[in-house]
């Protein structure tokens, strides 16, 4: 007797969704650029992550990076300000007045400008990683006021 080819049984679980990169979505954020297209503008305002990206239409306004940024811009400003500033003390020892006169300055600054760049980096971060509902499979697209599916909740009335 010959044999039949039996049909393939698919799974009714989803399907395993493609790994993201990164590496490219720390860059892109970094650079203030949307984590999937690495187009789109991120940030709407200085801080403030644009609820989807102009460009690609990602969702964007799942991020969750709350305190992280300044705690990484201050462990950063901080070894690099503190190190520069004994090395000047040990070299040159400058009068009070000029260390205050450079490194207040110094310090606000490389705060202000690396603050935005690490909050992208995070949100791209969290983006690759599918944190926060940036997983398609995690969240539905709409949800009711009470959690259900938008879709679910006019099926029933």
């Amino acid at each position: 007797m010959a044999s039949r080819s039996m049909p393939i049984a698919y799974s009714r679980t989803p399907e395993v969704e493609r790994p993201r990169p990164v590496g490219s979505a720390l860059w892109a954020g970094f650079r203030g650029r949307c984590p999937s297209c690495g187009r789109g503008r991120l940030f709407r305002a200085f801080l403030k992550v644009a609820d989807q990206c102009p460009s690609c239409g990602t969702e964007l306004h799942h991020h969750r990076a709350d305190d992280a940024p300044p705690y990484f811009v201050i462990l950063i400003v901080g070894h690099v300000i503190v190190s520069l500033v004994l090395m000047v003390e040990m070299r040159f020892a400058p009068p009070l007045w000029a260390h205050v006169a450079i490194w207040v300055p110094l310090t606000f600054a490389m705060a202000l400008v690396l603050l935005p760049r690490v909050k992208g980096a995070l949100v791209g971060l969290q983006w690759a990683l599918r944190m926060h509902g940036f997983s398609r499979a995690a969240m539905p697209e709409r949800l009711d006021r009470y959690g259900a599916p938008a879709e679910a909740s006019q099926a029933e009335t």
